[in-house]
């Protein structure tokens, strides 16, 4: 079958699981995820989602009930999420390094009705012990298909991908076997029932700040900015698509979505490992590339096998260098002259995308922007000051409109409220759009800093530390001061083998920035607090006030 000829044009879906159903149809054996280890057809895929379809029938799962997926990236997780989809329930993907209270806030917070998750992966992961302390009346439940939680008052079930289990989970042999008596015509029903404006999932929002939102994604909002990307990368069936990202991250889904409509192939791996990763890359022939993140970045370029790994395939990469360290952009540049580098800006709330870079436009605007808009989306820039629309390149928050943006957040009418105003959704990210169009990012309106009357970017003081040949990424916070209210205070990360001291860092922006942007104080990290893909700063905020006695 000739895969490069087939476009989603010619079959406008707009839903998960009719999507999954009608590529299994028209690819049938060809790849569509591959593993380091292990490879799934379509048909393979869809036969997997219907599995997973049929159990939660036969439990009772209700279109519009929740299903929480807390798995690593792995076959079973993708299987679950569409098959959740087929039924009309909304997936609910669970950040894998949440710890027992973010477990217990989600759980409840979501409502969720059954929860799938695995036992110990390593020995210092263990999903059990995690969830068993979040719920702690889970262990005295003594029918693990009817559950009664204080905790949780919605949860019926806890499904294990174990087999061997301990007896208050439902283990994955029984729950599908729940299902076997379910007729394909019965999935199929469910199906076409399924509404594109329906909920797809819910995504809790990364956790830079201390308490995460539940962003309510529809079908065709997922389903079509994931088909608007493609069409911007000029993607086909002939198209591999490798992406590090977890898959309960919204940078995971939406290139997953892309090329399950067209036909090609998407590549993942179960946790990101540089040497694994670039393996990968180079055996399969990756032609997409979604890094997206600089941690990520960083740990590709600086890998021993880097510089051996085949890329040539590669045509496209999401590298992002307009907000990346400057040495990172010289050094893929220099290592993969031949792959198209893009810039984007995304977002949760957007179900992915929003603008990125087109192929044909020149090498300084797509390292140097975030790219134009893809199609359905409409972008502004609005003063904060003034709640009017900024001037070309002038600086104000990102506020964006279209059918692919969140529907609200869920059991939380007053933050949806206060981020939705008009049909218009008000980012909190700080932006511009040049005389072209191309958008920029700038950081998040938490990020400006307010030091004696004046606005501070943090980003701004960030660029200039990383211009240091020591640095090779930099992180500013706003601590609580008695006479300016706030100060900056920086957190680095050294380049390998390099070494500087916190007044030379100091003295290398002395001269460089306005003084009241200077870093009052700097610290070195070797290792960030991360949410799935971002530095927390507010962690790192909440540590350096302890260690100084604030």
């Amino acid at each position: 079958m000739d895969n490069t000829q087939e476009t989603p044009a010619a079959a406008p879906i707009w839903t998960m699981g009719a999507m999954i159903r009608a590529s299994a149809q028209r690819f049938g054996d060809a790849d569509a995820i591959v593993f380091p280890e292990r490879r799934l057809t379509y048909r393979a895929l869809e036969q997997g989602a219907r599995r997973w379809a049929k159990a939660l029938i036969a439990m009772g799962v209700q279109p519009g009930q929740h299903v929480g997926i807390l798995l690593p990236t792995c076959p079973e997780f993708i299987e679950v999420f569409f098959g959740a989809a087929m039924v009309g329930a909304v997936a609910v993907p669970v950040n894998a390094r949440y710890q027992a209270n973010e477990l217990r806030y989600l759980v409840k917070d979501a409502d969720l009705a059954v929860l799938v998750t695995t036992g110990r992966m390593t020995d210092t992961l263990d999903f059990g012990e995690r969830l068993a302390a979040a719920l702690p009346s889970l262990a005295q439940a003594r029918d693990p298909a009817s559950l009664r939680l204080d905790e949780a008052p919605m949860l019926r079930a806890v499904i294990s991908l174990d087999n061997q289990c301990p007896a208050y989970l439902l283990s994955v042999q029984a729950a599908l076997a729940l299902g076997t008596a379910a007729a394909d015509t019965e999935v199929d029903r469910c199906i076409d029932a399924v509404d594109p404006g329906d909920t797809a999932m819910i995504l809790y929002t990364s956790g830079t700040t201390s308490q995460p939102k539940g962003a309510m994604i529809s079908h065709r909002a997922q389903v079509g900015n994931s088909r608007n990307l493609g069409l911007r990368y000029e993607c086909s069936g002939a198209d591999k698509v490798w992406s590090p990202l977890p898959i309960f991250h919204i940078a995971g889904i939406l290139p997953m979505m892309m090329i399950l409509d067209l036909g090609g192939v998407y590549m993942t791996i179960p946790h990101f490992d540089a040497g694994l990763a670039l393996q990968m890359l180079g055996r399969e022939g990756a032609t997409i590339a979604y890094p997206s993140f600089v941690t990520i970045m960083q740990e590709l370029i600086t890998h021993a096998q880097f510089a051996k790994t085949d890329l040539s395939r590669l045509r496209v990469m999401n590298s992002n260098f307009a907000v990346q360290p400057q040495w990172i952009k010289e050094a893929v540049a220099a290592a993969m002259p031949h792959t198209i580098q893009v810039g984007t800006y995304g977002l949760t709330e957007a179900a992915g995308t929003v603008s990125t870079s087109r192929l044909s436009d020149s090498y300084q605007v797509r390292t140097e922007r975030c790219g134009t808009p893809l199609d359905e989306w409409e972008v502004r820039i609005v003063s904060a000051e003034t709640g009017e629309d900024c001037g070309a390149a002038e600086r104000g928050e990102i506020v964006l409109r279209g059918p692919n943006m969140l529907k609200g957040y869920y059991n939380a009418p007053e933050k949806t409220a206060e981020a939705i105003k008009d049909g218009w959704f008000y980012t909190g990210d700080i932006g511009s759009i040049d005389a072209d169009g191309n958008v920029m990012f700038h950081g998040r309106t938490k990020d400006m800093l307010k030091v004696g009357g004046e606005n501070v970017a943090a980003a701004e003081i960030e660029a200039m530390l990383q211009s240091h040949p020591a640095v090779s990424l930099a992180q500013v916070v706003g601590l609580p001061d008695a006479r300016y209210a706030e100060v900056p205070a920086a957190f680095v990360e050294l380049a390998e083998g390099a070494s500087v001291s916190e007044s030379e860092l100091i003295a290398h922006c002395t001269g460089q920035l306005a003084s009241f942007k200077i870093p009052r104080h700097v610290r070195v990290v070797t290792e960030w607090p991360m949410s799935t893909s971002k530095i927390q700063k507010f962690r790192l905020r909440e540590r350096l006030i302890e260690e100084l006695g604030l």
